[in-house]
């Protein structure tokens, strides 16, 4: 006969594994601010841990290393960064270069919003490449032609629409888009205000030929 004692639970997952996983995000969040903040050469965990409140020794009971730490807060840049580029790029209620244009100006509200002490987590990786484990650099350029590709099928829409002549070289001009725009990023957290972002993107669209 089976007694209430030992019928099997119903409903929702056991509270451990439910904290566990809320942990581990929690955790994962609290890197993103740091290590966009600080970089990963410089960043330690224990900033991390304090404000998520987690000791220092149970750090590896949700990551092997501080390596998988970080390939997991890249990873989790990505797909709200791609998300982002999507939500703009892909938005046909514009035309596609003011897609492009709403994309610069979100990021604008967002560097602003943070006082810019916040740029990109990719791009301020890319700079400290040399001293970060050799795992990143794949990982990261990874990351990059992803988001060129969003960036060259929207000036291929542009094309389509006659925003663009059809002899320009739409691979070529969304590579030279992240080259310029991660280092109008690095100029607004430096000069703390935005006017680096919006010139680069009116000299961009300028010179996308006609």
């Amino acid at each position: 006969m089976t007694t209430s004692a030992n019928k099997p639970r119903r409903g929702r997952p056991p509270k451990v594994t439910r904290e566990n996983h809320d942990t581990k995000a929690e955790l994962i969040r609290s890197g993103l601010e740091q290590l966009t903040e600080c970089g990963f050469a410089s960043s330690g965990i224990e900033p991390i841990l304090k404000k998520v409140g987690v000791p220092k020794g149970s750090f590896y009971h949700y990551f092997a290393s501080k390596e998988a730490f970080g390939e997991s807060v890249i990873a989790h840049y990505d797909r709200y960064f791609s998300d982002k580029l999507d939500m703009h790029l892909l938005n046909t209620e514009y035309s596609p270069l003011k897609r492009l244009q709403n994309f610069v100006d979100d990021a604008v509200q967002g560097m602003t919003r943070h006082d810019f002490k916040r740029g990109c987590l990719v791009g301020n990786l890319g700079q400290e490449v040399d001293a970060l484990p050799s795992g990143f650099r794949s990982q990261l350029t990874t990351i990059f032609m992803g988001w060129q590709q969003r960036i060259e099928t929207c000036l291929i829409e542009a094309q389509a629409s006659k925003e663009v002549a059809q002899n320009a070289d739409c691979t070529q001009a969304a590579e030279f888009f992240w080259i310029g725009w991660e280092g109008a990023v690095s100029r607004a957290k430096l000069v703390q205000n935005a006017e680096p972002l919006r010139l680069f993107i009116q000299y961009f669209l300028h010179a996308l030929p006609k």
